[in-house]
């Protein structure tokens, strides 16, 4: 496999430093993603994943450093700029609109799109991943299971049309079952042409389910490499595979 930080790159941040007041959360984070690819952000809570999302989206300003999305600067930009630009982020805590229908949801998703044909075969495609969806259509999101609402969130995601998904913990507070029926969508996702950033506090399924891993602690990238080299480091394996 060539290398995931050259080939065809997609998504690169340089030197992004991103901070909550006085209090720093990103320090220096560099990362290169290949176009195709699924590339995981390990770290253990606090370690800086979900700031670098929401810093890509737009939703954390930077302090320094730069953001390019298919050799572009999207620094700049605003959050509903990135989704323009082709950057979908999956929130972590099944953040449905609890109160509107799966149909509003998925609505809400395509906000901004203008072509009604796209939208209705957009949705019938996200059916295609998520069948169950179909049936509760008319249901209120909030009333979905956990795992109904994780679905939810990443078919709504899906309805933007990105290029590159930002998939934020999305086995938290799944059984075993649900975890591996997600991440075979999130497989289908890929095999598809569909590149994926994973936050992802269950190192061993991300670390399965990618071909690239970067490694967070304190704000600061401090170990990267190809996913089944660090499945196999002792250190990774001590620290976040409890062997």
């Amino acid at each position: 496999m060539s290398d995931l930080r050259t080939s065809g790159l997609l998504l690169e941040l340089d030197g992004v430093c991103a901070a909550y007041g006085r209090i720093q959360a990103l320090s220096g984070v560099s990362l290169k993603m290949a176009a195709g690819s699924i590339v995981a952000l390990l770290g253990g809570n606090g370690a800086g994943k979900t700031t670098t999302l929401n810093t890509i989206s737009r939703l954390v300003p930077l302090t320094s450093g730069t953001i390019r999305f298919e050799g572009q600067p999207i620094d700049r930009l605003a959050s509903h700029q990135v989704v323009k630009a082709g950057i979908s982020q999956v929130p972590e805590g099944r953040e449905v609109f609890r109160d509107m229908s799966v149909r509003e949801n998925l609505d809400m998703g395509a906000y901004g799109r203008s072509d009604a044909s796209g939208v209705r075969a957009d949705i019938e495609r996200a059916f295609g991943y998520f069948p169950v969806l179909k049936e509760r259509l008319k249901q209120k999101a909030g009333t979905l299971s956990g795992g109904e609402q994780q679905m939810l969130l990443i078919a709504r995601a899906l309805m933007a049309r990105p290029r590159l998904l930002l998939l934020d913990e999305p086995s938290l507070g799944l059984s075993p079952v649900l975890v591996q029926k997600i991440f075979d969508i999130i497989a289908r996702l890929h095999a598809d042409g569909l590149s994926i950033l994973l936050v992802e506090q269950n190192a061993a399924v991300a670390l399965a389910a990618s071909q690239y891993a970067y490694i967070l602690e304190n704000g600061e990238i401090v170990l990267e490499g190809a996913s089944e080299a660090l499945r196999q480091d002792d250190s990774v394996r001590r620290t976040y595979l409890g062997s």
